[in-house]
């Protein structure tokens, strides 16, 4: 006998540095019957990959060209600066982007953070990649500022960073496609969203009841007095003892 086709997997892109692995945990504890599937994308390629449908949902960077895509803000990343173990900037605990005026801050052609103006003097040449800039880093060519996750997925030894109190943060969104908002992508929202397994709120989920005022619940009461044949004898109309017939 034929065995049943598996179900397609639910497939989750994610970008650099964002680490699903909580969601994919909660994801597989909730449907075990329905494999997550991960899809590594680039900030830049995020969009394009889920217009064309090639994953279900993705975890991405803001901003983004958000054109038929729905978009929802998750969280938002401390910006922090990477520089060697031994640079000036290590002797605090946080510092401001004035603190790295007379710097080199390089800017990958993916920088994550959206600046308005760069900090410190521009490098002669923009690397293409923050891994590229890292090796630059380095190399004591000039400090990069970047979301806290990148420097974590950048680690090297020789390398540390610092918080950058007045950076711009770095948020990170779940995006799907607009015109294919399935139960699947529904139930994923509420995971990551933080809804328990009996709150989910996916298209097969029912609405409340809504709650009847006191003069329903005393008709209902009296409805199923009724029904029970325990109606009581009718009042007079001054709510007093039942009237007495008189004799003809």
């Amino acid at each position: 006998m034929t065995e049943p086709d598996a179900p397609t997997p639910f497939r989750l892109a994610y970008v650099p540095g964002v680490t699903p692995s909580k969601w994919v945990r909660i994801w597989g504890e909730r449907h075990p019957d329905v494999r997550l599937e991960l899809v590594v994308t680039t900030a830049a390629d995020a969009p394009t990959l889920l217009r064309d449908g090639l994953a279900d949902a993705g975890l991405v960077r803001l901003p983004i060209d958000g054109g038929g895509l729905s978009v929802i803000a998750l969280y938002e990343e401390t910006p922090v600066v990477v520089v060697p173990k031994d640079h000036v900037v290590t002797a605090a605990d946080e510092v401001s982007t004035a603190d790295l005026e007379g710097e080199i801050v390089l800017h990958p052609l993916d920088d994550a953070l959206d600046w308005e103006s760069l900090p410190g003097t521009p490098a002669a040449q923009r690397p293409a990649t923050t891994a590229d800039a890292i090796e630059l880093v380095a190399a004591g060519i000039g400090v990069l500022v970047l979301p806290q996750s990148l420097a974590r997925l950048h680690h090297r030894k020789d390398l540390t960073y610092r918080t950058v109190t007045d950076a711009p943060e770095s948020p990170v969104a779940l995006a799907w496609p607009q015109d294919a908002t399935t139960d699947r992508v529904e139930e994923f929202v509420g995971i990551v969203r933080g809804r328990s397994v009996n709150s989910s709120r996916g298209r097969d989920a029912q609405e409340p009841a809504p709650k009847r005022t006191a003069s329903q619940k005393a008709a209902a009461k009296q409805a199923a007095r009724v029904k029970a044949g325990k109606n009581p004898t009718p009042r007079n109309s001054k709510g007093g003892k039942p009237a007495k017939r008189g004799r003809r």
